[in-house]
């Protein structure tokens, strides 16, 4: 196979993203690509690649550093997003590990209320229902709230969580223990509790 041209390479990376609902770290990207055209350099891969959600701001969306998402139209695509943990609040049971906004930005012609999503990280594998109850807790103040799990968790353990998230509406994440390809899938959408804008006012 020739080498890729910077468009050929730009549309493989889209179709990628666009194929990954959950979002695609760089590192993946770049490795798929090149996986795909071993002949073509990385550092040209690189170059075509690392700011993919400015050349196409309709199509590619960059919610976290590193991280290619595909720009949805639905309510779970944050503008901003940052990272807390760390009982930032006083309590492990007020401080969600990620919260996001999302807002209406400048270029959308229908406005929107802002909406606060929460999501509760764990790398332990036997922490499910802390996990489960924390984010509960989060509704106190989100729109939406996630729980990102190891796929490592016994059958028992998913099929519990799973069940748990599916009656009280809550988003579950699973992905991979590896912190340079953590691969995130977005299991089950989060259900909307109430409109985080009524925080702001």
């Amino acid at each position: 196979m020739a080498k890729l041209t910077v468009k050929e390479i730009r549309d493989k990376a889209k179709g990628l993203i666009a194929a990954t609902p959950g979002g695609i770290r760089y590192s993946e990207l770049l490795g798929k690509i090149y996986e795909y055209s071993p002949e073509t350099p990385r550092n040209t891969i690189q170059g075509s690649i690392w700011n993919l959600d400015t050349v196409f701001p309709s199509e590619v969306a960059k919610p976290s550093r590193g991280l290619f998402t595909p720009v949805q139209t639905g309510n779970d695509a944050v503008v901003e997003v940052v990272e807390l943990g760390g009982a930032g609040f006083k309590s492990k049971w007020a401080t969600p590990d990620v919260i996001g906004v999302y807002k209406p930005l400048a270029k959308n012609h229908i406005k929107f209320d802002i909406e606060i999503v929460s999501a509760e990280v764990k790398i332990d594998q036997q922490a499910p229902v802390v996990a489960f109850g924390q984010a509960v807790a989060y509704r106190l103040f989100s729109s939406k709230t996630y729980i990102a799990m190891p796929k490592t968790m016994t059958e028992e353990d998913k099929d519990r969580l799973e069940s748990l998230c599916m009656l009280f509406g809550v988003g579950l994440v699973p992905f991979d223990l590896d912190k340079d390809n953590p691969r995130f899938e977005i299991r089950m959408r989060a259900q909307r509790f109430f409109s985080g804008h009524v925080l702001c006012q």
